[in-house]
């Protein structure tokens, strides 16, 4: 019987897909765009819906295709195995064959290109190359010689991308410039994007060692990686009050703070808790966190 037989007997085939794309994370790359615009109309007092509609799809189409690469890399460089405490990936759980999502993962990069040459048109040559930095790491996240998943610099991809990136390249698309607001919220949103990250090496630290993947945590170990998941997460509240001073949005930024005692609770999970599959969880309540977070922050600037 084929591995789809067992596993996915049944399953519609649009649930298989779903499912690999990874949809309990997808917020991270919406998450910056919607602060970027937030911050600009607040600013501006007006927004450019279209740049700001395709910057969203643009961002999703890159991460939806960053993920469907990672699931069909992953299986071919073995990385994927059977006792892997992850949620079970598409290709190696035999659900879907790798031809078809190494397509379906150039297809979203191919389509997040057209986004990106639409783009261009509003913001120019610094829109042309955020967009093809974006995508060409999008790819390099799992492919070629050096993946950047496979190295110590996870965390870093995830900051720059759907932090910095993300935020920045919104902002300058309705603004037409940068400013230290703008990137104090884009370090917040990318620390709490890359605590994301942070849970999955953790989670994953002995396998990744096995199959030869110096992620950073499998590089500083369990003790320094809780620190770092702490600090990538406690940071963006210390950082309110640098970005009130920045802004006229002053007391309405206390809104985001009321996501604290979440993030203090999933702290002091991820610290206690042994490794195991239900770090599965506190990836995905990490994940909600940086979109709370980040609906919060937007709502403050908005009013």
């Amino acid at each position: 019987m084929k591995p789809f037989e067992t596993a996915a007997a049944g399953v519609p085939r649009w649930r298989i897909w779903w499912l690999a794309v990874r949809p309990a994370t997808l917020s991270i790359s919406a998450v910056p765009v919607l602060v970027g615009a937030a911050l600009a109309w607040r600013e501006l007092g007006r927004l450019l819906w279209t740049p700001f509609a395709l910057a969203a799809l643009g961002a999703l189409l890159i991460q939806i295709g960053t993920n469907l690469y990672n699931d069909v890399g992953d299986f071919e460089r073995g990385a994927d195995r059977a006792e892997r405490l992850g949620p079970p990936r598409a290709v190696s759980s035999g659900w879907l064959a790798p031809g078809e999502v190494r397509v379906a993962a150039a297809l979203a990069f191919g389509a997040a290109t057209l986004v990106g040459a639409w783009l261009v048109r509003y913001g120019g040559w610094p829109i042309l190359a955020l967009g093809v930095a974006s995508i060409a790491a999008g790819y390099a996240y799992t492919g070629g010689p050096r993946p950047i998943a496979y190295g110590a610099t996870g965390e870093l991809f995830v900051f720059a991308f759907f932090g910095l990136g993300a935020v920045l390249g919104t902002y300058y698309l309705q603004t037409g410039g940068v400013g230290w607001a703008a990137a104090t919220a884009a370090a917040m949103i990318g620390m709490l994007a890359a605590a994301v990250i942070v849970v999955n090496n953790y989670r994953d630290l002995e396998g990744d060692r096995s199959v030869g993947k110096r992620t950073l945590a499998v590089s500083i170990g369990r003790g320094w990686s809780k620190v770092e998941f702490g600090l990538l997460i406690a940071v963006p509240y210390a950082l309110l009050p640098l970005l009130a001073a920045a802004t006229t949005a002053g007391w309405s930024l206390v809104l985001p703070a009321a996501s604290a005692p979440i993030a203090t609770w999933i702290v002091t999970r991820f610290a206690l808790e042994r490794p195991g599959p239900q770090f599965n969880r506190i990836l995905a309540d990490t994940a909600q966190l940086q979109f709370a977070f980040g609906c919060l922050l937007a709502v403050a600037f908005l009013l």
